[in-house]
């Protein structure tokens, strides 16, 4: 137990994370109000790597088309004009370390200027464009400190000049950037305000009994995307996969949380986009003893049909091309939510790291074989149900986590079964149960403390 404790602690002395700020921002009245933006935190490195780095659709008359852009003013004050052909709902927020303004829109067919966005101005270093997914938009500008959004607007047509929509940024410093959002917050200012709060609770009441600590195991459902990120569809785009899988782990959740055995974490309870490293985080930060993402593939039209639910657990070489390809396709949602792809910092790679991941990669495995056989008594399996891939939300080192295929929504039988309530009922029964078993057999042989 003693070696296992300090491994840990060394993990999480050798992992460096950088803070997050957010300011959200709901725009004026000449745009219909879209519904509040959760936006995710912000990282060291920047999210793209280049203009390049983001898809340009090609042309579609169905879609606004923004023909020119340009950036105005100076180091205090900057401007930026997008050209349209018809006006287009948005909204924007702004991102801290790096400092960054990021803008959310509909689909935008983008046939800017070749090398648009390269060269900044003012407030603005350079800025980004480009498809993030069907019926999604979005605008990065990297800036040269920190700054605010003073007005953001879509202008009517009006004396032959188009539609355009306009950003004004005004220069502010950290203080007054920190002191935009909410106490709790403030980074700079959280330990001040947390003995504050300590030395007047002391001063002025007396301390109430402190509660027990929660023993009980603690178990992270993730269902997979979110936010501006829908997963796969189906039906005419009609069935998107991350409500599927939201009603999935919610009811997972509630058969849990009924037994009383555990303490159940959500890493979203909404249509929230999270992170893939912040669900990490969630998992680690909890001490979970055992972190289940919740997905639904699909093929694209002409790479065959495929059926089943399959189970994937963490290697750093997939075990065939169709697990490569959805590891891929998952690690990449991170891009459309403006944060960094970034992996644990180098400094950690240490010998006693290896031996704590491998520990917990022999858990998952174990774990990910109980759940095969648990659903393959109530759930159409894969033909090939176990496999392994480098998805990014299985990385914590130190928290067996699998991730779990429901099926395909490409395919017309698994989608039935995805949208049936007694087929979830079944599943989540024997999810449940595998659950069940694999912490029984875990913490009958771990002994007090662990």
């Amino acid at each position: 137990m003693a070696s296992r404790t300090n491994h840990l602690v060394l993990l999480g002395c050798g992992a460096l994370c950088a803070a997050a700020l957010l300011c959200t921002r709901v725009i004026g009245p000449s745009v219909a109000q879209a519904p509040a933006y959760q936006a995710p935190p912000a990282y060291q490195t920047p999210l793209y790597q280049g203009p390049a780095a983001i898809p340009t659709p090609g042309a579609a008359s169905n879609f606004p088309t923004a023909s020119d852009a340009r950036l105005a003013g100076d180091a205090r004050q900057t401007r930026f004009i997008l050209d349209l052909d018809k006006p287009v709902q948005f909204r924007a927020f702004t991102l801290a370390d790096p400092y960054r303004v990021i803008v959310d829109l509909a689909q935008v067919n983008f046939q800017l200027p070749a090398g648009a966005g390269l060269a900044g101005r003012g407030l603005v270093k350079a800025f980004r464009y480009g498809l993030v997914m069907p019926g999604g938009s979005r605008i990065v500008f990297d800036l040269t400190g920190p700054a605010k959004i003073a007005k953001s607007y879509v202008l009517e047509a009006a004396n032959g000049q188009p539609p355009r929509l306009v950003l004004e940024f005004d220069e502010i410093d950290r203080t007054a950037f920190v002191q935009s959002l909410a106490p709790e917050n403030r980074p700079e200012l959280r330990p001040g305000i947390a003995e504050a709060n300590a030395a007047v609770a002391k001063a002025d009441a007396p301390a109430a009994p402190a509660s027990p600590p929660d023993k009980r195991p603690v178990v992270v459902i993730d269902p997979g995307h979110g936010g501006v990120d829908n997963g796969t569809q189906a039906g005419g785009n009609d069935i998107m996969e991350k409500n599927l899988v939201l009603s999935f782990g919610l009811a997972l959740r509630d058969r849990l949380e009924k037994s009383g055995k555990y303490r159940v974490v959500m890493t979203r309870t909404d249509d929230t986009f999270i992170a893939l490293a912040d669900r990490v985080k969630i998992a680690r930060n909890e001490s979970a003893a055992l972190f289940v993402s919740i997905h639904a593939d699909a093929l694209k039209r002409g790479e065959g049909d495929a059926q089943g639910a399959t189970i994937y657990t963490l290697s750093d070489k997939a075990s065939d091309s169709e697990a490569e390809r959805l590891a891929d396709t998952e690690n990449k949602s991170d891009a459309i939510g403006g944060v960094s792809l970034a992996d644990e910092p180098t400094e950690v790679a240490d010998i006693l790291i290896d031996l704590v991941q491998r520990e917990t990669k022999t858990f998952s495995n174990r774990f990910a074989r109980m759940l095969m056989g648990e659903m393959k008594n109530t759930v159409r399996m894969h033909k090939h149900p176990l496999k392994s891939a480098g998805f990014r939300v299985l990385k914590a080192p130190d928290v067996p986590s699998v991730l779990v295929e429901l099926g395909y929504v490409s395919n017309k039988g698994d989608l039935e079964h995805l949208v049936s309530e007694s087929w979830r009922n079944r599943t989540v029964g024997s999810i449940a149960q595998a659950i069940d078993t694999f912490l029984a057999k875990r913490l009958a042989t771990a002994g007090p403390g662990k």
